[in-house]
């Protein structure tokens, strides 16, 4: 009996619960005694999940002795030898797997012991996960034992894409905790960590923080806004059970559901689950909750977050007022920077209610019948409706352009810089038209060798050179997000965050006593900005000089600038 691909499917879409991350007694690091087959399905229907895998390490020997046990008991049930315990045995088997969707997995160990999740369709053959382990190099005399040490595999981008190419949903392990790829501050420079989490053949993270509110998280880190990370990563989580209920004695040991995720399905089937993690719509996916709280809303978790480079929101769309304009231009920005998300009908204060937006299909069609006739070149947008505080909301989910600059009104070129829509300038046109002709590669470190400088914070800008012609001062600007440089800016030239750096530099000589220093580097402000909190920061060069770097956000902080963070 081979599972069946199709469950429960009432038509529609639902929302479905389901746990990714199950160990069996074939793991041999399982915890608990005694436990079978049938227990670790019964306790999934208990806490009604509609998908498992399960997902052993560096073997599927559970999955293959569950379906050996079933094969054997329809062999006695076809020669008419089952006893009367087998007989409902099998008929448990059959039920259970009608009702959840079992899939078969596994934990693999990378290189340097990194976890992998690889999660297949049930039509998978268990000679072809076999395969699959020995080309990731587990031996073949370990293909049973179900260790975590398993000596040298494979790296974690091969294991990446080897699993992708075999159909698999490629999920990194509890990526922020132990053997995690995200795990903070673990001793690979920031290239390694960047490729570690932003591969294209890697779907989802799986998080143990996916429920909690706060800068920290890994959902916020890897929203899209930080400068190295700028593709969204879906994140999810699954209970890592090494046992059928909670250990009793260690609370941190979960069961099987205690950790779930839910996921917005029209059939519940691995081909749409698989569909989902390969789609770019991370809403699709939440934090399951106890029915005595509201469910995990993605659009208030954006608005808790706030504006950011990839992110804005306008409570109306009227032409009067300029409403409809400025979403315009918020889109062309982030076509011409790094993407992002439009919401429409909500502000960004997040204990307010969304205004909502009244007869939400026929503004869609207005809004793609104005980006049609006043962006050029044209640009694939995604348009939706999402739900908030029972109110209709609009979601335009906008690409990175393959193609810019992308113009309004075929003169005006907007950028996105923090928080903020802007027109830009001709040093910033031309490297656009660069990133056309011959895209960059920029390979920064966040790490560094003892002794070493510590890069720079990774947003903000720096006042790189200034220069007094005919009495007015002229300043390079430098982002330090991309390394990009503006020149011959005045105060009076300036955009806001220009211009509070320039008057910064004009008006008030810095003094090192004003600085809070550790080693080099120092917080000399912190302040609220466009309902932000921002730092400026400070750093002694080598010679003796100091480098002042403006406006920097929370996302642009790593390796020792994170100190201020902490001593918060």
């Amino acid at each position: 009996m081979t599972p069946s691909n199709k469950h429960n499917n009432s038509g529609g879409m639902q929302w479905r619960r389901m746990d990714l991350h199950i160990h069996t007694p074939a793991s041999a690091c399982y915890e608990q005694p005694g436990v079978s087959f049938l227990d670790i399905l019964r306790q999934a229907e208990k806490r009604a999940l509609d998908i498992i895998a399960f997902a052993d390490h560096n073997s599927v020997a559970g999955y293959r002795a569950m379906l050996s046990e079933i094969e054997e008991l329809e062999i006695l049930e076809r020669f008419e030898r089952l006893r009367p315990e087998e007989k409902e045995r099998l008929s448990e088997y059959r039920q259970l797997l009608d009702r959840i969707l079992l899939l078969p997995g596994f934990e693999f160990t990378a290189t340097f012991g990194f976890h992998i999740l690889g999660i297949f369709s049930p039509q998978t053959s268990i000679r072809q996960l076999e395969h699959l382990l020995l080309d990731l190099n587990v031996p073949a005399e370990k293909l049973d034992a179900g260790s975590t040490e398993v000596g040298p595999t494979t790296d974690v981008l091969t294991a990446y894409r080897l699993i992708d190419e075999m159909g698999g949903m490629v999920i990194a392990a509890h990526a922020n905790s132990t053997h995690g790829v995200a795990m903070r501050r673990f001793g690979f420079g920031g290239q390694t960590k960047i490729a570690y989490t932003q591969n294209e053949h890697l779907h989802a993270l799986e998080v143990t923080d996916l429920d909690r509110t706060g800068r920290n998280t890994t959902a916020v880190f890897f929203s899209g806004a930080k400068p190295e990370y700028s593709r969204p990563m879906r994140c999810i989580q699954g209970s890592d059970a090494h046992w059928v209920t909670v250990n009793p004695k260690n609370k941190k040991s979960l069961g099987v559901g205690d950790r779930v995720t839910e996921v917005l399905l029209p059939e519940v089937s691995f081909e749409a689950l698989r569909e989902v993690f390969l789609g770019d719509d991370l809403s699709r996916t939440r934090p399951a909750r106890p029915q005595t709280q509201a469910p995990f809303d993605h659009l208030q978790a954006a608005r808790e977050q706030g504006p950011s480079i990839n992110r804005s929101f306008h409570e109306a769309m009227t032409s009067r007022g300029g409403r409809l304009y400025a979403i315009l231009a918020d889109l062309v920005a982030f076509a011409n920077t790094n993407g992002g998300t439009i919401y429409v009908g909500v502000g960004e204060g997040p204990k307010e209610a969304p205004v909502g937006v009244d007869r939400p299909r026929r503004a869609i069609s207005i809004l793609q019948a104005e980006f049609e006739r006043k962006i050029t070149p044209p640009l694939e947008v995604k348009i939706d409706i999402q739900q908030s505080w029972g109110k209709n909301v609009i979601r335009i989910s906008v690409p990175k352009g393959e193609d810019p600059p992308y113009v309004l009104d075929e003169s005006r070129i907007y950028i996105r810089q923090e928080t903020e829509t802007s027109l830009a300038v001709r040093d910033e046109i031309i490297q656009l038209i660069r990133r056309t002709v011959a895209p960059e590669i920029k390979e920064r470190e966040e790490t560094t060798a003892p002794g070493e400088p510590i890069p720079p914070p990774r947003t903000g800008v720096e006042i790189a050179k200034t220069v007094k012609r005919k009495g007015t001062l002229y300043h390079t600007m430098k982002d330090l997000r991309n390394g990009h440089e503006v020149q011959n800016v005045t105060r009076s030239s300036a955009r806001r965050l220009w211009h509070y750096a320039i008057t910064q530099k004009e008006d008030h000589r810095l003094q090192p006593s004003e600085v809070t220093w550790h080693n080099d580097i120092g917080l000399w402000k912190r302040y609220e900005r466009a309902g932000k909190t921002r730092y400026d920061l400070v750093q002694r060069a080598p010679d003796g000089s100091l480098r002042v770097y403006y406006g920097v956000t929370e996302e642009g902080f790593h390796g020792e600038w994170e100190h201020f963070l902490e001593a918060e």
